[in-house]
């Protein structure tokens, strides 16, 4: 794994890492960093970067995302279908939750009582959990158990369903295509389709920072930057095969899978840096300062 200085490109520093690692996630608590070839979860000390813990026991895990009180990380299996939940402070699993075959890109609602799961690359469905659970009376309460979420539902987005964020506000979930050139975007309430974003050759990718949405095409060799309410900004070029896109702190990145590099833009999408880093670059998150 490579930790890459923003914006210079420079490379910082090199990380062994058991297996081969194609996926991770920043907490405050650590670095998860997934190897599905050898079934592998690794959690790295966040300033050392030394490996803490590692957890077996997955077929086939993939995708995982960091709860927004840094305190859990949940890791999609998709031979399994099940979603694993770790708790980062005490290094234990609370949980493994059926959610369907396929399970694969994964988001946390901004106040963390959703999750969204979506049941494969090309998928059909996406599987809902939430981690509110309602106290008996007297009183009524609701109480947030994101140790212990739980299936809600499953709905069909209407077209084949690739990466999935929460907008956030928390009231709306882009859901970028496997098959189509837009992504559709939903209310986190009802899960009606409220409008579709034009975007690149399927698959895409998106990410947020300050409010706006960033989508990438891979296959589209492109990258646009979106309002809220899905209004095109502007589009710019992105190298070839760059499909995973993280934003944050005033910045975009994008890596490409067969290019091996890493772009480097500003919110505005103007090209700070381009550095090739090595023969292919499978994701990217960013650690804001």
């Amino acid at each position: 794994m490579l930790i890459v200085d923003v914006p210079s490109g420079r490379v910082a520093r090199e990380v062994k890492v058991p297996g081969e690692p194609e996926y991770a996630a920043i907490g405050a608590n650590g670095i998860v960093v997934v190897s599905p070839a050898s079934r592998t979860v690794t959690l790295l000390d966040r300033n050392s970067l030394r490996p803490i813990k590692s957890f077996r026991g997955f077929a086939s895990p993939h995708i995982v995302a960091v709860s927004p009180d840094d305190e859990y990380a949940y890791l999609s299996d998709d031979q399994t279908g099940k979603l694993t939940v770790i708790n980062l402070y005490n290094e234990r699993v609370t949980a493994r939750i059926s959610v369907g075959a396929g399970a694969h890109h994964l988001a946390f609602s901004p106040g963390q009582q959703q999750a969204w799961v979506v049941l494969g690359q090309a998928a059909s469905t996406v599987a809902t959990l939430s981690t509110v659970v309602k106290s008996p009376p007297p009183p009524r309460s609701r109480i947030e158990n994101p140790a212990h979420p739980h299936l809600t539902g499953r709905f069909e987005p209407g077209f084949l369903a690739h990466d999935v964020r929460f907008a956030p506000d928390g009231k709306r979930v882009w859901i970028t295509s496997a098959d189509t050139q837009y992504a559709g975007v939903f209310s986190a309430r009802t899960h009606r389709l409220l409008f579709r974003v034009p975007a690149g050759p399927p698959p895409q990718h998106v990410a947020f920072d300050r409010g706006y949405a960033y989508l990438t095409s891979g296959y589209g060799s492109q990258i646009e930057e979106v309002a809220p309410n899905g209004r095109i900004i502007r589009t710019t070029h992105a190298p070839y095969g760059s499909f995973d896109v993280a934003a944050a702190d005033g910045f975009v990145v994008t890596v490409s899978l067969f290019g091996g590099t890493l772009a480097i833009y500003n919110r505005h999408l103007h090209l700070l840096n381009l550095r090739h880093l090595t023969q292919s670059t499978e994701d990217v998150v960013l650690a804001e300062r």
